[in-house]
C-alpha cells in the first residue's frame, strides 16, 4: 500500500488567512482546533489532514484544490527566478532544496527575496551615481532624480508584477461578460464615455467627469489607444489597492519618483487589463513574437505590445526575457524597461550604430540587426518608429523610435530571425554602452574619447578616425 502523501500549506493557509481579515485564534474558532496547531499548520510544522482541508473549505467556502495545490508554488518560482542570479552561479543550488526552503521556510524566503529586491535597487542606484560620475568627471548634483528613482524601481523588480497581472487578469475576465470596457464601466460604475474634439477637452486626452459620471476621451485618439485609456481608467477605479500594495514594497526620495512610479504601475495593469497574462503568454508562443500580429489579436498598439512583452516573467510561467527603449530623434530616452541584461546608457548619448537610431529613416517599417558588444555579448534586436498625437489635420505629432531585444541564445524562438541562419555571429555590428565608455577605438562614429584612454596630438599626422590613441 502506497505511503498518504502529506500536504503541507503554511503559505497558501497564511495567505488566505490574512486575505480574510482574520487572527489565528479566530480560524482556530471557525475550525474547531486549537490555535496552535492553526500556528504549526502555517509554518509547516504539520501536515493538513483531510479532516481539516474538508472543515477550510465549508466555512470559508473555497476551492480545496486552492490550498491543496498550492504548496508554496509561487514562492518556489519566485526563489528559483532569484537563484538564477549570475552571483550565485558558482553555488550548487539543487531545484529540491530550493523547493524545500521555500515550502518548509516561507518566512526566511520572503525575507530573502526582500533582501534581494534591495540589493538590486541599491546596485542600479550605484550604478547611476557611477555611470554619472565616468560621463562628467564628478558628480553634478546630489540633487534626487524621481525619473531614476522610478526607474530603478521597475528595473530591480524586472518589470514584473504578478500581483497586478492576477488581479487584471481576474478584471478582464469580468469585462469580457460585458462585450468591452465601455459596457463594464458602465454597468459596474455607472460611468458613459464620450467622445470629444480635442478643442473642447482642452488638453485633456481622458478626463473623469465624476460630477455627470462620464469619461471623456478626445476623439482624435485611435482605436487602441482610447481602448488603453478607458484600460487605464479602469485600473484607477478598481485596482488601486493592488498599485499601493506594490509601491509600498520600494522607497522613495521624492514625491515624484512615487507618482512616477505609480503612473507605471498603472499602465502596467492596464496593459494586462488588455493583453491578460494567461492569454498573452499563449499567443506569443504561437505567434513567434510577431509584435504586429500581437498587437491585431488584442487590439492593441504596435508600441503598448513591445511594452507588455517585456513583463512576461511571472515566475513558472516566463516567456523570452525582453529589453525595450524609446528615443526621439535627439537621441533623447523617454522610456528604458531592461528584463534582458542589456547594459543601457545611463547617462549621454547611445551607440549612433544602433539601429534604433537610424530607423527615422523608414518610418514604421522592422529594422531587425544583431548586436555585439565590447565584452561579447551579443543581443539581437528589432526597432521601428511610432507616432504620438496627431488624428487630425494639423495636430501635433510626435515621432519616436522603439527598439525590443533579447540575449541571442532567445533569438531563435522569434519570427524575425526565420530567415537568418545560425544566430547571426558573423553579422553582428559592434556596438558600445556610450562613446565615453566603449574602448572600441577603430569606430569612425565615436563623438567622445574613451575613458583612461591618452589622445595623440595631431599636430604632424591626423587619422582617419575621430581620435587617435597612444598605446599607453
Amino acid at each position: 500500500m502506497a505511503a498518504e502523501r502529506r500536504l503541507y500549506v503554511g503559505p497558501s493557509l497564511r495567505r488566505l488567512r490574512r486575505d480574510l481579515g482574520i487572527t489565528q485564534a479566530d480560524m482556530a474558532a471557525d475550525l474547531d482546533v486549537s490555535a496552535s496547531y492553526v500556528a504549526l499548520l502555517e509554518r509547516n510544522h504539520r501536515p493538513l489532514s483531510a479532516e481539516v482541508l474538508l472543515r477550510l473549505s465549508q466555512t470559508y467556502k473555497i476551492d480545496m484544490a486552492t490550498l491543496a495545490g498550492g504548496g508554496g508554488a509561487d514562492e518556489t518560482a519566485r526563489l528559483q527566478a532569484v537563484l538564477k542570479d549570475p552571483m550565485f552561479a558558482d553555488i550548487d543550488l539543487q531545484s529540491l532544496e530550493t523547493t524545500d526552503v521555500a515550502t518548509n521556510f516561507p518566512g526566511i524566503t520572503e525575507a530573502l527575496l526582500r533582501l534581494y529586491t534591495t540589493y538590486r535597487e541599491e546596485q542600479l542606484a550605484l550604478a547611476d551615481r557611477g555611470a554619472e560620475t565616468q560621463a562628467t568627471g564628478s558628480r553634478s548634483s546630489d540633487a534626487p532624480d524621481p525619473v531614476a528613482e522610478s526607474r530603478r524601481f521597475l528595473a530591480a523588480r524586472r518589470n514584473s508584477f504578478p500581483v497586478l497581472d492576477d488581479a487584471a487578469e481576474r478584471l478582464a475576465e469580468a469585462v469580457s461578460g460585458h462585450d468591452n470596457l465601455t459596457g463594464y464601466l458602465k454597468a459596474r460604475h455607472g460611468l458613459r464615455t464620450r467622445r470629444l474634439p480635442s478643442s473642447v477637452m482642452v488638453g485633456s486626452i481622458r478626463r473623469l467627469d465624476q460630477h455627470r459620471k462620464e469619461i471623456l476621451l478626445d476623439d482624435g485618439l485611435d482605436t487602441a489607444s482610447q481602448t488603453f485609456q478607458l484600460a487605464l481608467q479602469l485600473a484607477y477605479l478598481e485596482l488601486r489597492g493592488e498599485v499601493d500594495a506594490v509601491l509600498q514594497d520600494g522607497s522613495f526620495d521624492t514625491e515624484s519618483g512615487e507618482r512616477l512610479t505609480r503612473r507605471a504601475l498603472a499602465s502596467y495593469a492596464a496593459a494586462a487589463i488588455i493583453m491578460p497574462y494567461t492569454a498573452f503568454a499563449r499567443a506569443v508562443e504561437a505567434r513567434r513574437y510577431d509584435v504586429e500580429a500581437l498587437a491585431r489579436q488584442f487590439g492593441a498598439s504596435f508600441e503598448q505590445t513591445a511594452h507588455r512583452l517585456t513583463t512576461l516573467q511571472k515566475p513558472g510561467h516566463e516567456r523570452v526575457p525582453f529589453f525595450f527603449i524609446r528615443v526621439d530623434p535627439a537621441g533623447n530616452v523617454s522610456k528604458r524597461l531592461d528584463g534582458a541584461g542589456f547594459p543601457f546608457a545611463r547617462h549621454g548619448g547611445g551607440c549612433p550604430l544602433w539601429s534604433v537610431h537610424q530607423v527615422f529613416k523608414t518610418p514604421r517599417e522592422i529594422v531587425t540587426q544583431w548586436l555585439e558588444l565590447p565584452d561579447g555579448q551579443r543581443f539581437f534586436s528589432i526597432a521601428r518608429t511610432v507616432t504620438a498625437g496627431g488624428g487630425a489635420f494639423g495636430t501635433p505629432r510626435v515621432e519616436r523610435a522603439i527598439a525590443l531585444g533579447c540575449a541571442a541564445e532567445h533569438a531563435g524562438r522569434l519570427v524575425y530571425t526565420r530567415d537568418q541562419p545560425g544566430l547571426g555571429a558573423d553579422g553582428a555590428t559592434p556596438i558600445g554602452v556610450t562613446c565615453r565608455l566603449c574602448h572600441r577605438t577603430e569606430c569612425t562614429a565615436r563623438s567622445a574619447p574613451p575613458i583612461g584612454r591618452q589622445i595623440l596630438s595631431d599636430d604632424i599626422r591626423r587619422t582617419s578616425l575621430p581620435f587617435g590613441f597612444s598605446d599607453s
